[in-house]
């Protein structure tokens, strides 16, 4: 906790050298989190650079009511969802109501996988699907929420999840990797 408020002040001083410290520290793990928003790597730095200046500039508002890491990751994952807000991958998609004759029941679940083999396939879902999967399976926030992050309906939240998780399936049981319904750990095709 030392370590972090002193990069905090630091950074409120405008020193550069700590800046620079901040961002060696956490520029890795934030950019895994704008790298499951943003597929295109070239797009998800310039998202992680945006979101640092903004780090950098609102960093007075930080008041240590939660750990630095998470006000961080906030601030990227909302750079992230304003930058792929302008590509509108939610228009033109139906509502869950009108898809609930084809969607998988929710208490069908995708079978144990191995981690890194989940995020490759997270990242081959469309933009639409794939922001609403990691807002709602990796981040934890409901459906009214991500619907008012996105500034979409709730309706169309739930579809792009539930069509994620029906593609997510359709990939794992089309997947030659899995001889037995699980992922060949360590085989790569």
């Amino acid at each position: 906790m030392q370590d972090e408020y002193a990069l905090v002040e630091g950074c409120r001083r405008q020193d550069r050298i700590v800046q620079r410290q901040l961002y060696e520290r956490f520029a890795g793990k934030l950019f895994v989190v704008c790298k499951r928003y943003i597929h295109d790597s070239d797009e998800a730095e310039d998202v992680l650079q945006d979101a640092f200046v903004k780090i950098y500039r609102y960093i007075d508002s930080f008041r240590f009511e939660c750990p630095l890491e998470a006000w961080l990751k906030r601030i990227v994952i909302n750079t992230a969802l304003k930058q792929l807000r302008k590509l509108k991958p939610w228009e033109n998609t139906a509502d869950v109501q009108d898809l609930a004759p084809i969607l998988p029941q929710a208490d069908e679940s995708l079978p144990s996988l191995n981690y890194q083999y989940l995020l490759q396939l997270i990242q081959e879902l469309p933009t639409g699907c794939r922001t609403v999967f990691n807002l709602y399976a990796i981040e934890g926030y409901n459906h009214p929420e991500i619907a008012e992050m996105l500034d979409i309906a709730e309706g169309t939240s739930k579809s792009q999840y539930s069509r994620a998780r029906s593609l997510l399936q359709q990939k794992i049981q089309s997947d030659k990797r899995f001889a037995d319904g699980h992922p060949a750990l360590g085989r790569q095709s």
